[in-house]
């Protein structure tokens, strides 16, 4: 969590140790930036750099890297978005503008409620008095998702190329699967979601893509796209059109996958690409669980965070890999695959200075927790640290 001691420790322009092949660049150091969870570039031709903080604001970024303050977009923080105990997950976790935005000035947001709990993905659209501002009262609820626990909700939203959206959401349990919610599909939860937000035809809300694997709703929601998912946090999509889904794990493994539609991805079955020992039963009969394609133990790293393509200048021996990291290390990794997916290189970029470890479990301290990875508005690589800091990467 965030920490005063931090905020001194970041305020330093550089961190990164010698043998590091990337070092990161503070920016708005003077800023409070607590709990970000993405930086969005809508495609308007307006080179605006929205942050979303996970307690509930959006921020327009100022040209100005100096700047102490930024311009308030939108400002949910009173809903209560939080219950005493959800601080470390519930909140806002999804900002996606439409691909139209230009044209109809619609975003889309993810984030929890409370009494009752819930997820809810919602459409709202800018003020016509000010582009710069939100209008809260245009807000139009699309999908809401019964939660009963705070944590593995997921909440990553994104568009894809073929116009629709697509929601990560968390199979909703504490630890090891133990609702059984990935695989069942009666319920939302452990899956990633696809809707078509430009028509209402659907409880008058938005539509089902006719071709959704389950678009007949017979024997599963008709909204889920593929299933067997844990914890969701990280969607991209590549310019070949591949979902990339970071998938959080428990005791042994952290995953990356390539989401096909239809696909099963194993929770609470697999760990990566092995039985997942603690449930302790064979696969379902006929089952055909689809193998992640990168993983990692927990030597390496505790709670992966998903990325995206890089296709910057600054960091030319990067260009075309996947960036990603881990949250609780600090670490941060480029990894290339061919076009079937097949891993060809992985290589560490980046470990974040450490503390002693704290807590129950022994967690090291670490100075960039990273939430996020983004590009800017030319391209570059930005590290969105939980601690309050944002980061450009640069050799």
């Amino acid at each position: 969590m965030f920490r005063p001691l931090l905020l001194t420790l970041l305020a330093a322009a550089t961190l990164a140790p010698a043998a590091d092949l990337i070092q990161l660049q503070r920016l708005y150091p003077e800023m409070e930036t607590l709990f970000p969870i993405t930086v969005q570039i809508p495609n308007d031709g307006s080179g605006r750099q929205f942050l979303a903080l996970q307690r509930g604001q959006i921020l327009i970024l100022p040209d100005d890297e100096s700047a102490k303050s930024a311009p308030v977009f939108l400002d949910l923080s009173t809903r209560a978005m939080e219950a005493a105990d959800g601080k470390f997950e519930e909140g806002l976790n999804g900002l996606a503008f439409h691909p139209d935005f230009k044209a109809n000035g619609k975003f889309y947001l993810c984030y929890t409620q409370q009494q009752p709990k819930r997820l809810i993905v919602t459409e709202m659209q800018v003020s016509k008095a000010d582009p710069n501002k939100a209008d809260p009262a245009t807000e139009r609820v699309l999908l809401e998702i019964p939660l009963v626990n705070w944590n593995h909700h997921g909440g990553n939203i994104v568009f894809g190329p073929d116009g629709f959206l697509y929601i990560g959401v968390g199979d909703m349990s504490k630890r090891n699967g133990e609702l059984r919610l990935s695989e069942t599909n009666a319920t939302l939860n452990g899956k990633i979601l696809r809707i078509d937000v430009n028509k209402t035809d659907w409880a008058g809300r938005y539509s089902i893509p006719a071709d959704n694997p389950f678009a007949d709703g017979k024997n599963a929601l008709p909204q889920i796209y593929a299933l067997g998912i844990r914890n969701p946090w990280g969607l991209t999509f590549d310019a070949k059109g591949n979902l990339w889904c970071a998938d959080v794990g428990q005791d042994l493994y952290e995953e990356i996958n390539w989401i096909t539609k239809g696909g099963n991805y194993g929770w609470s079955y697999r760990e990566g690409k092995g039985t997942f020992v603690l449930r302790n039963e064979k696969d379902p009969e006929g089952s055909q669980f689809i193998d992640p394609i990168h993983q990692y133990d927990h030597a390496t790293g505790l709670s992966i965070t998903g990325g995206y393509i890089y296709q910057g200048k600054a960091l030319p021996d990067h260009a075309g890999a996947y960036i990603y990291g881990d949250f609780i290390i600090g670490k941060i990794w480029a990894l290339r695959t061919d076009d079937t997916g097949k891993v060809t290189s992985d290589t560490l970029l980046y470990t974040s200075p450490q503390g002693e470890p704290t807590g129950p479990k022994k967690k090291p301290t670490v100075l960039v927790k990273p939430t996020a990875f983004c590009p800017d508005k030319n391209g570059e690589l930005l590290v969105l640290d939980w601690n309050g800091a944002l980061y450009r990467a640069q050799k």
